[in-house]
């Protein structure tokens, strides 16, 4: 299956979200900031990124914009349950700076698995 980074500050939901696609058979990577994501994502690059927009010193938002800019055709999946603004706000930013896709939180476990399975390529995926 694929290589995915999971970026979020919460440990639960990056537990729980590995866990999830472990068991879809794919190979999870963590990070908890942008910083130490980009770090991870330039000593291996992954074949997708699901990273929350809200986080610690590098936010999702310039996390996403350097990985664009850096990595052309980087499969990207931005998430967010807002914060100040509106999640769907946030979001259309992301995808404008190269997401290829979206997740409001709170999602489901079918709505996370329906996102990465049509991010890396199925569009069957439901």
């Amino acid at each position: 299956m694929a290589r995915i980074l999971v970026v979020d500050d919460d440990p639960a939901i990056r537990s729980v979200m590995r866990r999830v696609l472990a068991l879809d058979g794919h190979d999870i990577q963590e990070a908890a900031t942008g910083k130490e994501a980009l770090a991870l994502f330039r000593a291996d690059p992954v074949d997708l990124v699901v990273t929350d927009l809200y986080m610690p010193d590098m936010d999702g938002l310039e996390f996403t914009r350097h990985l664009a800019e850096e990595y052309v055709g980087t499969k990207i999946v931005a998430m967010s349950g807002g914060a100040v603004q509106q999640p769907s706000d946030a979001l259309a930013v992301a995808s404008q700076l190269g997401a290829i896709a979206t997740l409001i939180k709170p999602f489901s476990i079918a709505e996370l698995r329906g996102v990465v399975s049509r991010a890396l390529g199925n569009p069957e995926a439901s």
